[in-house]
């Protein structure tokens, strides 16, 4: 029980922040020796995340005919992270990535290079500057998050502040290109356990999604409230420091 209140917790709240929810489902998983960290737990913790996002979001994925372009970018910003993924998975890649080394490193890393990003002065907005070329460049940067550490939502906000946006249209940016990935995550999953013939729902499951969908839509709200006043400093610290301590202890 505590274990997938705590999991619920850490997906909701780190998903859409720039720190790495998979470095710190990883680490909190291995804590706990991943005893019910399985995949129909998997699937509630994503699939609360993403309902989060479309709840978040809902005016502006609700006129369909009016942002349809906006839809067709975020699906093409999509395509490189789900083909390099189901590059890594089928060639059994995507363990190999998840030591403590590597997500020391890459927290650390990223990090820094979120704050050079931070840096860039805003000269885009996301209404009328989101274009095709952004959304390809900012989904080849999605890529990298494919590594324990980087973050996904970090990565995403790098790429789009390099391209002159402001801290709340980069997270918005990263946000909505979140919906396929995350839909993508919970299919594969759900496919795993349909092959298996593994499924398993329990009031446990039904936790995780209730959870994860409450500090989802809480940290997207107020992480965006936070942006218009303060920069991402606070956010590198955080994971210079995180990054340091794993590394200590990996090495």
């Amino acid at each position: 029980m505590a274990e997938i209140i705590a999991l619920s917790i850490i997906q909701g709240i780190t998903e859409f922040l720039p720190v790495s929810s998979s470095a710190h489902l990883i680490i909190v998983g291995k804590y706990f020796n991943s005893s019910n960290q399985n995949l129909t737990l998997d699937i509630s913790l994503h699939l609360g995340s993403l309902l989060a996002i479309i709840f978040y979001f809902k005016k502006d994925l609700s006129d369909f005919i009016n942002n349809k372009i906006l839809f067709l970018k975020i699906i093409i910003s999509s395509i490189p992270v789900i083909i390099f993924g189901v590059f890594l998975i089928q060639f059994d890649l995507i363990n190999l990535l998840r030591s403590y080394k590597i997500i020391g490193w890459s927290t650390v890393i990223f990090g820094v290079l979120l704050y050079f990003s931070d840096l860039v002065k805003v000269k885009k907005k996301f209404n009328k500057d989101f274009k095709y070329n952004s959304a390809i460049y900012v989904g080849f940067f999605q890529v990298l998050s494919l590594i324990p550490g980087v973050s996904r939502s970090g990565i995403t906000i790098t790429a789009a502040r390099f391209l002159n946006f402001g801290r709340t249209d980069a997270a918005k940016i990263s946000f909505l290109i979140s919906i396929p990935t995350l839909a993508v995550i919970s299919l594969y999953n759900l496919q795993n356990l349909l092959i298996n013939k593994n499924v398993e729902i329990s009031m446990f499951n039904f936790l995780g999604i209730f959870l994860s969908f409450v500090f989802s839509y809480i940290t997207i709200k107020y992480f965006l409230k936070f942006l218009k006043k303060f920069s991402l400093l606070s956010f590198v610290i955080y994971r210079i420091i995180l990054g340091s301590f794993i590394l200590i202890y990996a090495y």
